[in-house]
């Protein structure tokens, strides 16, 4: 990969040949406020959107608006454009760049991929394993599959899958796919994705991969059928997912035919989201081993200190087999969305572990597969340029917080 800039950079002509580049942006936000946010930390359900994001998006707008399919300069310039950033995320998931489509949101590329492959195996059958703590979008999108049946493998409780009851319902035939995230959203556990793509091989199961919250954190996945995306996570525009299948697997589309992307996905596609999306995806590419260092210090550090300030305090997840930046943990006699007000008029984004649906309060499936406290959660988790400021300033002032919100909840001193 080369430098980002090479997206609203790459030489082109006019139609008189005469040059039409523009010149590299820099590396700046571009604006007076401070990136990221200060106390932000809620990056897995979204981080802020990168600087050189902003930069790609705001060229790609004046540079990329035509139709990629039309023949004429603007729409070959946009052409260049979109298929220059497939090549770029391609080249991070290790992929081809064929493979790669776009879509509207990560949702949706779940959601397609789920579907495109059960009607591809129609033949085969309709089961769809997959694992207890996997993000409801998987979950709902095997649901919808017609004359389909959601088989769940359980956990333990770090949220890893077993891997005994995983090949046993496997092994049961009439399996459509399997789907297993590359790490959990809400704990931050890793899964053994090399076991998994083994047994699902052993049984010729093509795999869904899941790998929203690892993309731009670890490595990109190696084994998968088909892998699922999403930009907003890594520090580009919402409103870009990705949906990459393997050459040769059997998906079909669930909508009707189209030419674009490949006939995956339907529409035209935002050229300039996704210009931004993989601008932003190769700045953090770029730097990914060290900041991924620096922030998993961070965690260790939250990790290590809540449960010595904050008294009955359970810290959720695999303490070492885990995300970087990304923790959770149970504070027990107090209610979760009172702690994140109170976070909230202190200056910090975070948010529930229970991933509750805010005016519905419905426990955390994740959680309760885990065998963990579905109440008084926090899910911590540090954007890319998180400052070490920040994360000791949260644990100043987390204890008096948690404090009053039990006294409020009248638990004081249990």
């Amino acid at each position: 990969m080369g430098h980002y800039g090479q997206f609203v950079a790459h030489d082109t002509t006019d139609d008189h040949g005469r040059s039409t580049s523009a010149p590299d942006p820099p590396l700046t936000s571009g604006q007076s406020t401070p990136w990221p946010p200060p106390g932000y930390l809620d990056a897995a359900s979204t981080s802020p959107l990168h600087p050189a994001a902003r930069v790609a998006l705001l060229t790609a707008l004046e540079h990329g608006w035509a139709d990629p399919s039309r023949r004429y300069h603007e729409a070959r310039r946009a052409r260049q454009l979109l298929d220059m950033a497939r090549e770029t995320v391609a080249a991070v998931l290790r992929a081809r760049p064929d493979e790669i489509s776009f879509t509207g949101s990560g949702t949706e590329a779940i959601h397609l991929g789920v579907a495109g492959l059960a009607k591809g195996r129609a033949r085969v059958g309709a089961r769809i394993v997959a694992t207890a703590v996997e993000h409801s979008s998987v979950l709902h999108a095997a649901r919808a599959v017609p004359e389909g049946e959601l088989i769940t493998a359980g956990v333990d409780e770090f949220g890893r899958v077993d891997l005994g009851e995983f090949e046993r319902v496997v092994t049961g035939g009439g399996v459509a796919l399997t789907a297993v995230q590359s790490a959990n959203h809400e704990v931050g556990t890793r899964q053994p994705l090399a076991e998994v793509a083994a047994i699902s091989a052993a049984h010729d199961v093509p795999l869904l991969v899941d790998a929203a919250q690892s993309i731009g954190r670890d490595p990109a996945p190696e084994h998968w059928s088909v892998l699922c995306a999403s930009a907003h996570k890594w520090g580009g525009p919402a409103g870009v997912g990705v949906l990459a299948v393997r050459t040769g697997v059997r998906w079909r589309s669930p909508s009707p035919d189209g030419s674009q992307e490949h006939g995956r996905v339907p529409g035209f596609v935002n050229i300039a989201a996704i210009v931004a999306a993989a601008a932003a995806l190769e700045a953090v590419e770029r730097v990914r081993v060290a900041e991924s260092d620096r922030l998993s210090a961070l965690v260790g550090m939250i990790r290590a200190r809540v449960p010595e300030i904050v008294p009955d305090v359970v810290v959720l997840g695999d303490p070492l087999d885990r995300l970087p930046h990304l923790v959770t943990f149970s504070c027990l006699y107090v209610d979760g969305e009172s702690l994140l007000a109170d976070l909230d008029r202190a200056g910090f984004a975070v948010s529930s572990g229970s991933s509750c649906v805010a005016d519905a309060l419905v426990p955390s499936h994740v959680l309760a597969a885990m065998g963990a406290l579905t109440q008084g959660n926090l899910r911590v988790s540090l954007p890319a340029g998180a400052r070490e400021g920040d994360v000791a300033r949260f644990l100043e002032v987390l204890p008096s917080i948690v404090m009053r919100a039990r006294a409020e909840f009248g638990a004081e001193g249990l």
